[in-house]
């Protein structure tokens, strides 16, 4: 299920129901993240900071929630990849309209409404959890001066060295075991604002990072991980010594070129074809002085 993408998370609840067994990672634990709304409440019972959301049918509730979480706000449907349907709105009149668009295109998707924490930076991880340890590749990303609340697609990801160990990554992983029970492969999402780390999602599953962080460290992560969804190891049983030198960005690729007649304005739908790598040695590369530049976009109101 980690390793296949939308189809396969679609046939989890298939497989779960005919008794068929299912590696790693279970579909309980599938299902809560990818309902956002049950994922949300999970944060809040282990009081971890998320931001303010409400799960909404209509648009008029819609419209009375958002006067409660205040604009600018995202909307979105449960159970979607790579921001499908996904919209950052600043009026009611934009909710409305895009709450009507969902309900035309996924009459059966619960809608759910987040506070968008404009100015937010980006950190994510992907993480090997065997139920008990959790190790994780810390990487971060400026979306444009957007808030990390899904995928816009002009951003850039920047590996270091060695991961970043200043503690206040810890208490997000305490969900992968106390609340989404993973065994395999899990990528968490992070927004941090005025020195608060948010947790936006969690993903029990690979991300499109995943081969990213195998390159830049030169370790095998995906056959660390399929081990661990085996039962065939634990996370204390690899060396994690990644060998990289310097710093490791990566980069969106879009493809506008082969398909002239898509829409190019980027928001929070995936957009980008696919990653280019590039390996630079210190932050003072004209490369990375360009990728941070790019940074400052911000929401028009």
């Amino acid at each position: 299920m980690q390793l296949g993408g939308q189809t396969a998370l679609k046939l989890a609840e298939k497989m779960q129901r005919y008794g068929i067994k299912i590696m790693g990672t279970q579909y309980e634990a599938l299902d809560m993240a990818e309902d956002r709304e049950r994922f949300s409440s999970l944060l809040r019972d282990l009081k971890i900071p998320y931001p303010k959301f409400a799960g909404v049918n209509t648009a008029e509730e819609a419209i009375l929630t958002s006067r409660e979480l205040g604009f600018p706000l995202l909307v979105r449907p449960s159970y979607v990849l790579g921001g499908q349907k996904m919209k950052i709105v600043i009026n009611e009149d934009e909710l409305e309209a895009q709450v009507l668009d969902i309900l035309h295109n996924m009459p059966d998707n619960r809608i759910l409404i987040d506070h968008f924490l404009d100015g937010a930076i980006e950190a994510e991880s992907d993480s090997i959890c065997d139920g008990e340890e959790v190790h994780h590749r810390h990487h971060g990303a400026h979306r444009a001066g957007r808030h990390p609340q899904r995928r816009q697609q002009r951003r850039a990801t920047a590996l270091r060295p060695e991961p970043a160990g200043d503690g206040a990554d810890r208490e997000p992983h305490e969900e992968d075991r106390a609340g989404l029970k993973t065994k395999g492969l899990v990528n968490i999402q992070f927004a941090i604002k005025d020195e608060v780390v948010y947790v936006i999602e969690a993903n029990p599953r690979a991300s499109r990072t995943v081969p990213f962080i195998a390159k830049a460290y030169g370790e095998p992560y995906v056959n660390w991980a399929t081990k661990v969804m085996l039962g065939k190891a634990k996370v204390k049983d690899f060396p994690f010594k990644p060998k990289l030198e310097g710093y490791a960005i990566k980069v969106p690729v879009f493809s506008f070129d082969k398909f002239p007649d898509v829409d190019k304005s980027l928001g929070p739908e995936m957009k980008s074809t696919g990653e280019a790598i590039y390996f630079i040695k210190d932050l003072k590369d004209p490369f990375f002085r360009q990728v941070y530049g790019e940074r400052s976009m911000y929401l028009s109101r």
